[in-house]
């Protein structure tokens, strides 16, 4: 068996393992390339591999960093079976139509440059129609549940508590009358989500493949998240100012208005935050938010109690839909104090861009980063103190108060991660992948301090044979 590791190697982005056994080829995720030009330029290189040679495909979870390009691989010939849980084939049904939509929207504005410049029109990466047809291989099944793809390899989805319909893989091939068991981390949870189920518990594995995300650090405040965006936003707006919240659309977005309306329930200052016009402004967000509601048997019991008796504990009184455009530009000409809640989490994409470039440059305005921002992006910048910044082919000053809330972490950070490790028995690798270089370098001199196993972090392009 081989396995050859072809993305988020070294980087959080581009997810992508092919395995190929003596019976058949196969690859776990498919993810999006996402980041600066040079990262990007990724996604329009060839497969290493021919999809049309693939038997199946086994996606972890719905983030465009692990399903983004499964548009690109049917496009290139892939005709198979692509197996996840059933939540993950709601959420990559908005997901992988909304990444063709932004590839369109993005293709258009560079032909709009191309043809004043004299040059050749560009095509997107894949449109909403190739979306549409990759839609039509995936292939749902439930949790716990072997399954048995092709001759000699059997694998069961285990719960990993990242996102709603997240898993982690564990799979068995037999080569020659022996059986070698892997498991594959997928991108694991902290554990500490009110929403979803903690991390499955797993015992017993030959070789592990395990993300590395958050593989130096160790989440703060994790109790406190809620009162902490709560406070910040009831103090800007008794300065007169509007709150600016880049939320990832599926997850996060979900667990912030929980957060949000915990806070109104339990809290004093709760009346206060239950006078403030509260917006998401994000489609994606507003269609990701229905499949929560839709999905709410897989979260954890007393969530799912309080769907199940006509609950809603992710909506709230001053809440705001906002779906059309119109509607969100004009909430930055309302000068009325208010939350806005908008996608993309990494400022790269999206409505919240236009929120950015319209209120950054206002020292009454706080921008509350709740997610990771990635080597590259806007948010990754303002972060880091850069001023000003390029928005839109504008420049930015940057006057907004800026917080980092560390709390809301999808990842698992170290300790975590090695608390999941440990249970698992029999080891004789390690393989980390789905981190920066710093973070991947931390967990492993952490594993083989506190565990003790052999650790590889495999480059773009390895291949290991087991």
């Amino acid at each position: 068996m081989k396995i050859h590791f072809l993305g988020a190697t070294g980087e959080v982005t581009g997810s992508n393992f092919l395995i190929e056994t003596e019976t058949c080829k196969f690859i776990i995720d498919c993810g999006l390339f996402q980041g600066p030009a040079p990262i990007l330029a990724l996604n329009t290189e060839d497969f290493s591999y021919n999809p049309a040679e693939l038997d199946f495909a086994i996606l972890t979870h719905a983030h465009i960093d692990h399903s983004g390009r499964l548009p690109l691989l049917v496009k290139k010939g892939f005709s198979n079976r692509i197996y996840c849980t059933r939540p993950t084939a709601d959420l990559a049904d908005i997901l992988l139509k909304d990444s063709g939509k932004i590839n369109e929207a993005e293709a258009a504005w560079e032909n709009k440059k191309r043809e004043r410049a004299g040059l050749e029109r560009t095509d997107p990466l894949f449109t909403v129609e190739d979306a549409l047809v990759a839609l039509q291989y995936l292939n749902p099944v439930v949790y716990d549940t072997e399954i048995q793809p092709a001759e000699g390899v059997r694998f069961i989805y285990r719960e990993a508590g990242h996102l709603l319909g997240s898993a982690s893989v564990e799979l068995f091939v037999t080569e020659n009358g022996s059986t070698k068991h892997l498991i594959f981390s997928g991108d694991l949870g902290t554990g500490k989500n009110q929403l979803l189920p903690n991390p499955a518990v797993l015992q017993k594995a030959d070789y592990v493949f395990m993300e590395s995300t958050y593989g130096g650090r160790f989440h703060r405040s994790i109790e406190t998240r809620g009162a902490q965006v709560a406070l910040a936003i009831l103090e800007t707006v008794r300065r007169g100012g509007t709150v600016i919240i880049p939320a990832f659309a599926v997850g996060r977005t979900q667990e912030v208005l929980f957060e949000i309306r915990n806070f109104m329930k339990t809290s004093p200052q709760g009346t206060q935050l239950a006078k403030i016009p509260f917006y998401i402004d994000s489609p994606l967000a507003i269609d990701a938010t229905s499949i929560f509601e839709k999905n709410f048997e897989f979260f954890k019991t007393p969530i799912r109690d309080a769907f199940a008796s006509g609950g809603n504990p992710i909506e709230f009184k001053n809440l705001h839909i906002v779906k059309e455009m119109d509607t969100s530009m004009r909430l930055n000409k309302d000068g009325q104090p208010k939350v806005i809640i908008s996608a993309s989490g990494m400022c790269d994409a999206g409505r919240i861009r236009h929120h950015l470039k319209h209120q950054l440059w206002r020292n009454t305005t706080t921008l509350i980063f709740i997610g990771y921002q990635g080597e590259g992006t806007l948010g990754r910048s303002i972060l880091e103190g850069e001023d000003p910044v390029e928005i839109m082919d504008e420049t930015i000053k940057v006057a907004a108060r800026i917080i980092r809330i560390e709390g809301f972490s999808g990842h698992a950070d170290q300790s975590q991660l090695l608390g999941w490790l440990k249970s698992i028995q029999g080891i004789k690798r390690v393989f980390l992948n789905h981190g920066e270089p710093s973070a991947t370098q931390a967990l492993s001199a952490a594993i083989q301090e506190t565990l003790g196993h052999e650790v590889t972090a495999p480059k773009a392009g390895d291949v290991i044979e087991l």
